[in-house]
């Protein structure tokens, strides 16, 4: 998988987040996909070439490795890295569509006039996505910890495990290759996983609570010209409202 593209795409993200959104980011990169590529590879790589079962029986090897190993560590992790990263992407192409809508209003009235004061501003629809965009990396984040926990249930992995499914001949014992070094590293990536899902939540917390601080110091803004000019709105417009 080609991560340096993944690399490229959410750098462009970097530049609309908040601080709390940075954060997050250098986390995903250096906490998960770094280690990712460069160890937890490495470590499950042969994973299925060194689960050995105590029988001699054809085919109980690979049905006892794929009944206690329904889906590679790896493979999901994977799947959870490129689900929990595509949101962010919503907030991009809200801001290409803005800046279009930018373009295409340039070119018809004019150079020197503007349709946003910042395309890239979190205000009004872009808000809404960013926010949403948080909401669904969170979703997605506690949805594939709860598959890691339910599959093998648990973070940590057995030295040996017991299996009679058919054809073993009875009840097999198979030994996981190194499963201290694979558990130490599910609580990493788990805990890295963990990490974000924080960070997300106070990044909610942060976009809201900026978003009421915003609306009441506008609100406090137009009373204070309703009451120096009654017969104006906040804006400075005649009020089509009797004064």
């Amino acid at each position: 998988m080609d991560w340096k593209f993944l690399q490229g795409l959410l750098s462009g993200v970097n530049k609309y987040s908040t601080a709390f959104g940075r954060i997050w980011l250098s986390v995903v990169f250096v906490f998960r996909v770094l280690v990712f590529v460069v160890a937890a590879e490495r470590v499950w790589s042969d994973d299925q070439g060194n689960f050995d079962c105590n029988t001699r029986q054809p085919g109980c090897t690979n049905i006892c490795y794929d009944h206690f190993f329904p889906i590679s560590h790896i493979r999901l992790w994977a799947l959870q890295l490129i689900f929990v990263t595509c949101p962010s992407f919503m907030v991009v192409l809200h801001v290409a569509y803005r800046e279009e809508r930018e373009r295409k209003y340039r070119a018809k009235h004019g150079e020197n006039t503007r349709l946003y004061d910042n395309p890239g501003q979190k205000h009004g629809g872009l808000w809404w996505t960013y926010l949403m965009s948080l909401f669904i990396k969170t979703t997605f984040e506690i949805t594939f910890l709860y598959l890691l926990h339910y599959v093998y249930d648990s973070f940590r992995l057995p030295r040996k495990v017991q299996c009679d499914v058919s054809p073993c001949p009875n009840l097999v014992d198979c030994y996981i290759a190194r499963p201290t070094e694979k558990t130490i590293f599910t609580y990493f990536m788990v805990g890295a996983s963990v990490l974000c899902v924080v960070l997300n939540i106070c990044e909610i917390f942060y976009l809201i609570a900026t978003r009421m601080v915003n609306l009441r110091h506008r609100g406090s803004i137009r009373t204070s010209s309703r009451k120096i000019h009654p017969g104006l709105d906040y804006d400075g417009c005649k009020s089509s409202l009797p004064s």
